[in-house]
This record gives structure tokens, sequence and C-alpha cells, in this order.
């Protein structure tokens, strides 16, 4: 049998990450059937889980993937960026990180699976932070920790309006509030520093 090419096996990789893409976000994580799965990407059973073990396998790398995505938007771009990229992102889509979350919270191997693939990128998200704090860019009385924290609950908050269809109040209007709260100089009343 001849060696696929590496070029060749990325291409295959991502044919079947964007079909399984469009697939979950259409039937949902458990309506994602095998039989969906090989007719949205146009492959075989044996093709797909040559390269991904299992459905597991393909949800996983795809939630990683974003993650990944987002954080490398994060360094390299700004708060911005992130928040507009949260608002054009695919409702459909968005709605299958509900089962993502369901499954980080009921079920221990997934959770583990996901926290081992992922903390590669919070180290460079919190070195992020406090450089944003050293440059005066956020606020410097609270931890770094407690603001990734803060920016991600605005973050999912977003998503979640978003994936249920609720109108979005405007990017603008979104990133000034996060600038009032996080930004730039020390608060009249310090919170304590935590992390």
């Amino acid at each position: 049998m001849p060696k696929i090419s590496d070029e060749r096996r990325s291409e295959r990789v991502e044919q079947i990450l964007e079909g399984a893409r469009r697939c979950f976000a259409q039937h949902g994580y458990e309506g994602a059937t095998v039989g969906r799965l090989e007719e949205e990407i146009g492959v075989s059973r044996g093709a797909i889980f040559n390269y991904f073990p299992s459905k597991e396998d393909l949800f996983l790398e795809l939630a990683v993937r974003d993650s990944a995505r987002m954080s490398e938007l994060w360094i390299n771009e700004g708060l911005e960026a992130v928040v507009r990229e949260v608002v054009e992102l695919d409702p459909a889509w968005l709605s299958v990180y509900l089962e993502l979350f369901r499954r980080v919270r009921n079920d221990p191997d997934f959770r583990t699976r996901i926290e081992s693939r992922q903390k590669e990128v919070a180290p460079a998200n919190r070195e992020r932070i406090e450089q944003a704090q050293r440059d005066g860019e956020f606020r410097d009385d609270i931890g770094a920790k407690e603001i990734g924290t803060f920016v991600n609950l605005v973050l999912n908050g977003l998503a979640l309006m978003r994936a249920g269809g609720e109108e979005l109040p405007s990017t603008e209007l979104v990133l000034s509030l996060l600038r009032d709260a996080i930004g730039g100089a020390r608060r009249d009343t310090p919170l304590r520093r935590r992390s």
C-alpha cells in the first residue's frame, strides 16, 4: 500500500475536521452519527477513523483547535479581536459548545482529556494578561487569573447569547464595558490580589 504524503495527510485531516464541524453544528454531538459524518465529510468511516479513533476524538480536536485559535488571536491581536471573533462565529457551531460544557462537567475522563490538551495555551494567555498589566493596558490591582476569568465570563456569555439566537449588544459597547472593567489605571478601591 503506497504511503500517503504529509501534505495529503494534512489535507485529509482538514477535510475531515471541516465536515465534522458542519455535521456537529447541524445535528449536535449526539445527532452526528457515523453515517451522517460519512455523508457530510464525503469519506468512509474507515478513512475518518483512520485519522481520529472516535467521534469524541473529532469533537475534542475541534474544541481544542478553537481554543488555540482564540488564544492566538488574543495574544497576537488583543481583546478586541477576540470579542469580534466570538460575535461573528456560527451560532449553530456555538450551540455545540453547550454539549462540550455538559461533557466537561459530567464526564471526568473527557474533562481530563480536554484539560490536558488545553494546558498548552494557559501559560501564554496568562503571560499576555500579565504583560498587559505591566504595560498599563489592564488594571494591576487584581490578579491575572481574575482578569482571565472575567474575560472568559464575558466571552462565554456572548457565545451563549449568539448560540441562542439572542440579539447581542454592539461589539463597541461590549468592548467599552470590558475596558472600563479591566482597563488601565488602578481603581480607587483596589481589590485584593489572589493570584
